[in-house]
């Protein structure tokens, strides 16, 4: 927990002035200033408890014997990075996310609990702040704004108007998570316009995700309140929404990565950068091993012509003052929470040491403060609820020999569109077919115990395995099961039910990868490295038996996803997204 600065200037002022002695002092730094734009050379930093006391170019008046010293010999000296808007309820606990992520030089997360409150609900986004709390990394929080995506198809659970006020007053919780079904807005559906008064009515921030939109809706998009939007894909994008008055988190993560389309155009139009910042919108365990973090979009901007000086000032600076925090975060000077990293080449940015609120936590690439993994209670642990399967259970009912069935044609990993394919029965039951690449896919409610379901029929998914289950799917959390064969379907579905959670590979009834997700389905609660290794583990698995997505994990994870295109499956049914209506598994 961070100090309050109203009852710290007493003891700032006094080794500022040198009549009281600091804890820590960092001498001989060069200190990148996001205030003026300008690399300072043979600065001392004075520090006592989590706050910065003194910025000048001579500290030892507030040095005593019982002061630490650091000579940081020239290096560069930035404040904490931050992650504007990252999903940490995926892959691994936050305790396990906040290594590799401060090894990054990021100490500060925004996240957007939404598959948590999904699963959840109000119960479980208390138990998931629990889990951010008394970590070396700061972790704020917001209330998920996109819950539910649509009252009439959605199986997710959301929190009240009344939670939401009551979720506002907690510390570290700043605002509404981003709102993406725009329309809600502006249709101006009612529990939406009470919450964003809500929180503009508590000076709360409020998140957006305008894809998609333009023009009048999204001027009316921006006049409710909403001023930051993550999902622009191209400059044109960036500069209608920054004439608005927005604010641009450039995204680059696991699901897009769109530097390269933007950073050099607003270079060449010089577009002011105060209204710009990185973000990752979530990173899988591969990825930020591989590229790492917000240290990444800086390395990789400066490659593309940003100052490094400006891709730091991004980095930091720019995210405090949107979420209005920088009182206390964003920058190096008296008065600020003492979040700094020291790095020795400006075109790396290679943390050698980070410190959060003046504690050494990163050390020569490693993790030096004790991070303790928490306890969970056992009702987060026990969300699959669900009866055992049976082969009859992903049957298509038919009297015909063959029928036209409408499949669920897979674009992208992502992007779906409605299919047609003939299929041929057996014994009254619709087969899939390897052939024609066409594979069975249900949807079970597991959260609810309605035992609301589905099965349907997907296309272009070409892998040569028997069946892929996935608990965790974006915002409704039903469980998914792709096959081509009901037997692996249904031992691929027993055997999630037995582990409550995950994503699981069966063949010939044998389970050939899996990596379990116990908390709610959709986190895991082993060590980091082990949760690399089961998704490198099943990712490999399933594009070398022929799967064409580079991301197979990807498929589950939206094919219930109502906020894209086209065609959509959750356990209420096959959902034509643009016409809001649902779809048969069998043409009539």
């Amino acid at each position: 927990m961070a100090s309050s600065l109203a009852k710290s200037i007493n003891s700032l002022n006094s080794v500022a002035m040198g009549d009281k002695k600091a804890d820590l002092v960092l001498k001989n730094c060069s200190l990148i200033s996001v205030y003026t734009r300008e690399i300072i050379p043979k600065i001392d930093i004075s520090i006592i408890g989590d706050r910065i006391a003194y910025v000048g170019s001579d500290a030892s008046h507030s040095i005593n014997p019982q002061t630490t010293v650091i000579d940081v010999e020239g290096k560069f000296v930035c404040p904490g990075f931050a992650d504007p808007h990252i999903h940490i309820d995926q892959f691994v606990l936050p305790s396990e996310f906040a290594k590799k992520s401060l090894l990054c030089g990021v100490t500060s997360l925004f996240s957007d609990p939404i598959d948590i409150v999904s699963v959840t609900g109000y119960k479980g986004f208390n138990e998931f702040l629990k889990l951010g709390e008394n970590l070396p990394i700061r972790i704020f929080q917001v209330v998920p704004g996109g819950l539910p995506v649509d009252r009439k198809f959605s199986n997710s659970k959301t929190l009240s108007l009344s939670q939401e006020k009551e979720a506002i007053k907690k510390q570290n919780v700043l605002g509404l998570g981003e709102v993406f079904s725009w329309t809600k807005v502006t249709l101006r559906d009612s529990k939406t316009m009470k919450s964003l008064a809500t929180m503009l009515d508590n000076g709360c921030i409020i998140n957006g995700h305008t894809a998609g939109a333009s023009g009048k809706k999204l001027n009316s998009y921006v006049a409710s309140g909403i001023l930051s939007c993550h999902e622009p894909t191209n400059f044109d994008q960036v500069l209608e929404r920054l004439r608005l008055g927005m604010w641009i988190m450039i995204r680059e993560g696991s699901i897009r990565r769109d530097l390269r389309e933007i950073i050099p155009l607003v270079l060449a139009h010089g577009t002011y950068l105060n209204r710009l910042m990185f973000c990752s919108d979530g990173l899988n365990p591969s990825d930020i091993i591989n590229f790492g973090h917000i240290d990444h979009c800086i390395k990789e901007s400066i490659k593309l012509g940003l100052e490094p000086i400006d891709a730091i000032t991004m980095a930091s600076k720019n995210c405090f003052d949107y979420y209005n925090l920088g009182k206390d975060l964003g920058g190096i000077a008296p008065g600020k929470l003492a979040d700094i990293i020291i790095f020795k080449d400006l075109k790396t940015v290679k943390p050698s040491k980070v410190f959060v609120g003046g504690k050494l936590v990163v050390s020569n690439g490693s993790i030096v403060a004790p991070i303790k993994k928490k306890v969970l209670p056992s009702w987060i642990k026990n969300t699959v609820k669900l009866k055992k399967f049976s082969n009859k259970d992903f049957e298509i009912k038919s009297k015909k020999k063959s029928v036209t069935a409408n499949t669920i044609l897979l674009q992208t990993e992502i992007i779906t569109k409605l299919g047609s394919a003939e299929l041929n029965t057996f014994e009254g039951n619709v087969l899939a077919s390897i052939d024609k690449d066409v594979w069975k896919v249900a949807a079970f409610d597991r959260i609810h115990g309605t035992n609301n379901h589905i099965i349907g029929f997907l296309e272009n998914f070409g892998s040569n395995i028997g069946a892929f289950a996935s608990t965790w799917s974006f915002h409704e959390n039903d469980m998914i099961v792709i096959g081509s064969n009901e037997n692996d379907m249904a031992t691929a579905a027993n055997a999630l039910k037995k582990t409550q959670g995950g994503l699981i590979v069966v063949n010939s009834g044998k389970i050939i990868a899996s990596l379990p997700l116990q908390m709610a389905g959709i986190v895991s609660t082993d060590p980091f490295e082990k949760v690399l290794l089961n998704f490198e583990k099943f990712n490999n698995i399933m594009v070398d038996s022929g799967c064409k997505f580079s991301n197979p994990h990807l498929v589950p994870l939206f094919l219930p996803f109502l906020a894209l295109p086209s065609i959509r499956i959750l356990s209420r049914g096959i959902i034509d997204v643009k016409k809001r209506s649902y779809i048969s598994p069998i043409a009539k």
